[in-house]
């Protein structure tokens, strides 16, 4: 199988890079060790090198600067590699992801080999600018869409239904048996700090929720941008002893925290469907966020359209004594691996 990707890990410890795409890639090695995967990443490492990453071989080729005439090359020199791959192995099949650059050139290649293509449809790609989708011109049997918003919003943008949802799921290795029974966080927040993920918003709702819970303990993962704006809300607000930016962790350590945690707040006003809120519900948590994935409801997921509704299913939520912190598996990335096999074979 072929990957290709715009970013992937250089190496084994760089578990914040894509998470989404890395443990799928790394669950479909695991449970088909006889599968080889080669995995080629258009951007990022950024220096062209090869390595190997839990056993499946990386191909990086930099192409963060390659503008205009230089971009032609760099699709040349993939093109290439495919070409050698596609030569020295059986090939069931090419999965690109997200629907933009990567997909453009998996598409053609393997329209021209008469190979298998798909790709995940992860988010921002199925918004209406995706210039890109008029150049792959994608068939429904060649796409996946992660959720139900994104097969929907991608339909309506682009006038292509996807044949295949195929969503996030949970590494349930990664977690212990047993959650820990103390929940000392109340609130906690995960993602790169871009407008698009409006920890304004995050920031203002604990300033709101501390004139009811004085002593509240919020903090935030991932780093970004929008650090000094919102450095500057926490000290506006003077809640500096309550909402601590804890900046980029390992997601290993993000999942300890979320395992520590209450509730979930995720701010973004457009997401595809965010595996960290999967993540924080198997951690026992309770999410609340603006965004709906899936046309069905999720156990103690909780939509609210605004501010306000935000800060209202929070207090709500705080307030309860007897809260449950039950484990709550939406989607295991096992199944999901699997899934996607089918798709292949």
């Amino acid at each position: 199988m072929l990957v290709l990707t715009p970013a992937f890990p250089k190496n084994e410890s760089e578990t914040s890079w894509v998470p989404s795409q890395q443990l799928l890639v790394r669950n479909l090695k695991l449970q088909f060790p006889e599968l080889k995967i080669i995995v080629y990443s258009f951007i990022y490492p950024y220096e062209q090198c090869e390595y190997e990453w839990h056993q499946v071989k990386v191909f990086a080729f930099a192409g963060m600067h390659n503008k205009k005439l230089k971009r032609l090359q760099l699709w040349q020199n993939i093109w290439q590699r495919l070409r050698k791959a596609k030569k020295e192995n059986n090939v069931i099949g090419i999965l690109s992801f997200w629907c933009s650059e990567c997909a453009l050139i998996g598409t053609w290649f393997a329209r021209y080999y008469n190979l298998r293509h798909l790709c995940w449809i992860c988010g921002q790609d199925a918004k209406p600018l995706n210039k890109y989708v008029k150049w792959i011109r994608p068939k429904p049997a060649e796409l996946m869409a992660i959720s139900d918003f994104v097969n929907d919003e991608f339909s309506r943008n682009h006038k292509i239904r996807p044949a295949f949802t195929l969503p996030n799921g949970v590494d349930t290795d990664l977690f212990p048996a047993e959650l820990p029974g103390q929940r000392d966080i109340d609130i906690l927040g995960a993602g790169s700090l871009i407008p698009l993920k409006q920890y304004d918003v995050f920031t203002e709702t604990i300033a709101s929720l501390q004139h009811t819970f004085q002593n509240i303990k919020a903090i935030h993962c991932g780093d970004g941008k929008e650090k000094e704006n919102i450095e500057l809300l926490i000290s506006k607000y003077e809640i500096g002893n309550n909402f601590h930016l804890l900046g980029s962790k390992r997601h290993e350590e993000l999942l300890h925290l979320m395992q520590r945690t209450k509730l979930f707040l995720h701010t973004s006003n457009y997401e595809g469907f965010s595996t960290v809120c999967l993540e924080a519900l198997y951690a026992g948590c309770h999410v609340i966020s603006f965004t709906k994935p899936m046309n069905h409801d999720i156990r103690n997921w909780h939509v609210v359209n605004s501010k306000d509704e935000m800060v209202m299913k929070a207090l709500q939520l705080l307030s309860d004594n007897r809260l449950s912190h039950e484990r709550v598996l939406v989607y295991s990335l096992k199944d999901i691996a699997g899934q996607t096999m089918q798709l292949f074979v």
